[in-house]
């Protein structure tokens, strides 16, 4: 038994001999556990549940004891957010921008970039008056060479240790939440800066891109025949190399820089020759730039699936390249090794480096310094003074919680020594309080013990789990400091609760044998008209809804323990479990909904009149039938009118059935698309009359009657007919069923027809063979028809919680709706189905945005939908098979979020999947399913892109991604 049980068994247990009407002050006491030792500090480790005077183990340990003063606050030091001597200025990641900020940092150490940068003109004269910076407005940078400006000025000479790229990011219009190709990045960012400093008027400023980044390179041709060399100049601002077959960067310079054989058909025309000739063409460099950026080309094109790979490949490359070599070209470098290289001293290996920049060597000592303008240190030197006020802030802050844990720690001390009562007087506080009290993390709130309260605002008895017993010294402390209440003093003690408890405890004992008692008189036979009348259910239960009735007399108790348990139930549960408690009530479950005896004796029996006695005991408020009750008289009245009701519908359905035997049996059923020979005149009613009436006909004495036809249901609110000719034999045949005209001359009889519908074939023209028609009456509305369709149209696109079925596609080939038509269709849909053409009205997808169009549909086709949507809604429901998985989606949803389910089902990355639907790609992400033509029950292709093999290392690890949008709509592809 646990601890909190035993105490209570143990602190109740003198109710098992002590009449209620004897409680003493000594009792109660003991009820609430005042007489339970308190326990020792240092012996007791852990707190006492169910103990109120235990005051161990409730966050006391924190304050005994020194204490670091760094415990009493949860504000960093505000120096750590300072930059230390002689090091470099970090940059924010946002997200996904760290490919931002790696070339930021390398713009940056360009001294000469950051120079010419710095000589930019700036709109911040107009933000610097005479006397300095305005200081009710934040500098706002409004182009990309300003932002620079101010970002390399912070990067130079804050006191901060990392700064925000926020403001540059934003003016570029990237998505911080996307990662990007940093190779694309680099180049449009360059593009779009060297075509911004193309307008400046110093030339220092206006060449700095192509002095600092730009080469030069030769396409060199040599004719094999005649020796003749023909050159074809290009400049470059990076060298893109290819990595794949290779280890180190040399080898991937040297096959850049290779020479390639024109032979056979792709031979050179000579100029010399006035001939094609073999020749070879090789790249020449000519001259290199002051940084050389070398971009690893670690994406490839793979051709069988037409998306980009990557190449994790290892690639060993040195801090200092020779590439004297290369430019004139002299030798070669050294074979490529087979295996990871091995790194040295000076040399790196990296599998995930995409871009290597080196900075040209001069015997020239280099410019260390770049001078920041005086209007950009003035920036910097405000953002500077509001981080020192920041740090200043910050301090203070740490400073006063450091005071406020400092004031705490001696208050704990002073009276945690004091809070256990002893003999003296005591008051009970709640154990929450006083952990909150102790919890260094929250401000402690005034003492607030309404929740321990019983119904008669005094402290309950089973409150006492989560109470503590503290000294009255300790209670006027924390009221006169916190305040709260209301105070639980020994006078808080509810008598009232004690001598109840102590009542229900006694009958509960009594119970048990009473429950024997009762057994063993329903054992013997009832004499004479001596009995009484049980329900079977009550007589089951009774012992059960005894105890809930003794707990429910004492309902507060059954609510703590509810709270204490973790389990308070809300208003709402609260009410529910008291209405399913009164259904419970015992012996009404032979009550008939008059008050009186139910009839049914299938469901009581009798009790002699001493088992009855003992039952009454327990439930006195029961209703009690003598056996010499009669049976509600209403009760067999209802009883004789439903056997007669019974008769009448069996009679009603075998008529109809004879009458109309096959439209129940659905046999020799005419048909529009292959009208019969015999008649010129088809009758409509709606299938749902047709499947109602079937169901009475089958049971008559389960089901009503159906006593009219409500072809209402297929006509519009003009009249008109809701359905074409076309659609009644195909996509709304379901909808409606084909009567003989001899069945609508009996329907008319046996039913109430509140609209007439039906179909004529009639003969046109004077040629042999004349042409057939077939006309409705009442004709069909075009209008509701056509609004009809775009309502049913707008459902399929405005969808909440719909199934929709994802097919994986296991083998290589592409599989579209041409080559696996199957895959494409619902397995339930007929080759009917499969070829059948757009109903009228879906021509134009803008049909419901025509002018009056919208308002009018909107009460043209309600009830219609309303009808339709109840019980003849034409089933879409797909058959689900191997490879495929459902999942619930919405109309709204994006693709790129229902790539994010699939991967959860499938395991398959989103940049790996390939999704299509009937045929057509799904590649926006950003779109959602209704737009994308994404419908309940639709099935979607997966196809998972799997990884090529680099057979010229084989340890390398290929990753795919999808083809991506890149830097589309940002303001990189702004010039």
């Amino acid at each position: 038994m646990a601890p909190r049980l035993q105490l209570e068994k143990a602190a109740w247990r003198w109710a098992e001999t002590v009449r209620p009407e004897e409680v003493s002050q000594e009792h109660i006491e003991t009820a609430y556990r005042i007489w339970l030792e308190p326990c020792i500090r240092g012996v007791c480790r852990r707190n006492c549940k169910g103990n109120p005077n235990c005051l161990v183990g409730i966050g006391e340990h924190i304050w005994l004891g020194e204490i670091d003063e760094n415990s009493f606050h949860n504000i960093d030091d505000p120096n750590c957010e300072r930059r230390k001597k002689n090091s470099f200025v970090g940059l924010t990641n946002l997200g996904a921008t760290c490919y931002v900020n790696t070339f930021l940092q390398v713009w940056f150490l360009n001294l000469e970039l950051r120079q010419a940068l710095y000589l930019c003109p700036s709109t911040c004269s107009d933000y610097v008056l005479g006397d300095g910076i305005q200081e009710e407005k934040d500098y706002e940078p409004q182009t990309i060479c300003e932002h620079l400006q101010y970002l390399f000025a912070l990067l130079q000479n804050s006191n901060r240790r990392y700064i925000d790229p926020s403001g540059f990011v934003k003016a570029l219009g990237l998505d911080t939440g996307q990662q990007q190709d940093a190779q694309e990045f680099s180049k449009l960012f360059m593009s779009l800066l060297e075509d911004t400093l193309s307008k400046q008027k110093n030339p220092d400023v206006r060449n700095i891109v192509q002095q600092q980044f730009c080469g030069e390179y030769a396409y060199v041709t040599v004719c094999n025949q005649c020796g003749r060399e023909s050159k074809l100049l290009s400049k470059f601002y990076e060298l893109e190399l290819n990595i794949q077959g290779h280890k180190q960067l040399t080898d991937c310079i040297s096959e850049f820089l290779k020479e390639e054989k024109l032979e056979g058909d792709n031979r050179y025309f000579c100029e010399n020759c006035q001939s094609k000739q073999n020749a070879t063409r090789k790249i020449r460099l000519l001259s290199l730039p002051c940084t050389l950026n070398l971009q690893l080309m670690r994406f490839v094109f793979d051709r069988q699936t037409g998306h980009k790979k990557k190449l994790n490949t290892y690639i060993g490359f040195s801090e200092i390249l020779d590439m004297e070599p290369y430019v004139e070209h002299k030798a070669e470098p050294s074979k490529s090794q087979t295996r990871k290289p091995k790194c040295g001293k000076g040399t790196h290996c990296s599998r995930n480096a995409y871009m290597l920049v080196y900075r040209l060597q001069t015997q020239e000592k280099p410019n260390t310094t770049v001078q920041v303008p005086a209007f950009l240190q003035e920036l910097v030197d405000r953002d500077n003074s509001k981080f020192e006020e920041w740090c200043i802030e910050m301090a203070e802050m740490r400073k006063q919680s450091v005071d406020k844990g400092k004031a705490k720690h001696e208050e704990v001390k002073e009276l945690y020594q004091r809070l256990p009562a002893g003999a003296e007087p005591y008051e009970f506080v709640s154990l929450e309080w006083l952990q909150k009290w102790l919890d260094e993390s929250t401000p402690t709130k005034p003492i607030d013990n309404h929740a321990c309260l019983c119904s008669h605002d005094k402290l309950h008895p089973d409150k006492i789990p989560i109470m503590k017993r503290i000294s009255e010294y300790a209670a006027d402390i924390f009221y006169s400091r916190y305040g709260g209440g209301p105070r639980l003093t020994v006078k808080a003690l509810c008598k009232e609760c004690v001598v109840e408890r102590c009542r229900v405890l006694r009958l509960k004992n009594q119970l048990n044998e009473d429950y024997k008692t009762v057994n063993n008189l329903l054992k013997a036979a009832v004499k004479g008209n001596d009995g009484f009348w049980v329900g079977k259910s009550s007589l089951r239960s009774w012992r059960q809804l005894a105890l809930e009735q003794l707990d429910e007399q004492d309902g507060d108790a059954e609510q703590s323990n509810g709270k204490m348990n973790g389990s308070t139930l809300n208003k709402d549960e609260s009410k529910e479990e008291r209405k399913e408690e009164e259904e419970l009530n015992f012996n009404e479950d032979i009550l008939c909904p008059h008050g009186e005896l139910c009839i049914s004796e299938n469901e009581r029996r009798l009790v002699s009149k001493e088992a009855w006695s003992k039952l009454q005991q327990y439930f006195p408020k029961a209703p009690e039938f003598p056996s010499y009750k009669e049976c509600c008289s209403q009760c067999k009245i209802l009883e004789r009118e439903g056997e007669e009701n019974e008769a009448l519908h069996k009679m009603i359905a075998n008529e109809q059935k004879t009458s109309l035997p096959n439209l129940f049996q659905d046999k020799n059923r005419p048909c529009l698309s292959n009208w019969p020979e015999d008649t010129d005149v088809l009758y409509i009613v709606s299938q749902f009359f047709v499947e109602e009436w079937r169901k009475f006909v089958r049971k008559p004495t389960r089901c009503s009657p159906v006593s009219s036809v409500g072809n209402s249901a297929l006509l519009c609110p003009h009249g008109g007919l809701m359905f074409t000719f076309a659609s009644m034999t195909k996509e709304d045949s379901k909808l409606i069923a084909l009567i003989w005209p001899s069945e609508w001359q009996m329907i008319q009889k046996l039913f109430v027809v509140d609209h007439v519908i039906k179909i004529m074939r009639i003969e046109v023209g004077d040629v042999n063979p004349s042409e057939t028609q077939y006309i409705s009456e009442p004709k069909l509305c075009p209008e509701c028809r056509e609004g009809l369709l775009c309502q049913q149209q707008r459902d399929l696109r405005e969808y909440t919680q719909a199934t929709i079925y994802v097919h994986k596609v296991v083998d290589n080939k592409k599989v579209m709706k041409d080559s696996a038509p199957e895959l494409n269709v619902s397995s339930s849909e007929t080759e009917e189905d499969k070829e059948e053409a757009k109903p009228d009205g879906e021509k134009d997808p803008d049909f419901n945005q025509s002018n009056g169009g919208t308002k009018r549909q909107k009460i043209s086709h309600q009830n219609y939908i309303a009808y339709q949507k109840q019980v003849i809604r034409r089933s879409m429901r797909h058959r689900k098979v191997r490879g495929e998985k459902a999942l619930l989606v919405s109309a709204n949803q994006t693709l790129k979020e229902l790539k994010i389910q699939i991967m959860h089902a499938f395991s398959v990355a989103p940049f790996d999947q390939n999704l299509s639907i009937d045929g057509k790609i799904l590649s926006d992400d950003c779109a959602t399913l209704g737009t994308l033509g994404v419908i309940p029950e639709s099935v979607i292709l997966l196809k998972a892109d799997e990884p090529i093999a680099d057979y010229a290392a084989m340890d390398d690890v290929m990753q795919v991604c999808m083809p991506e949008e890149g830097f589309k709509g940002t303001g990189l592809l702004g010039h």
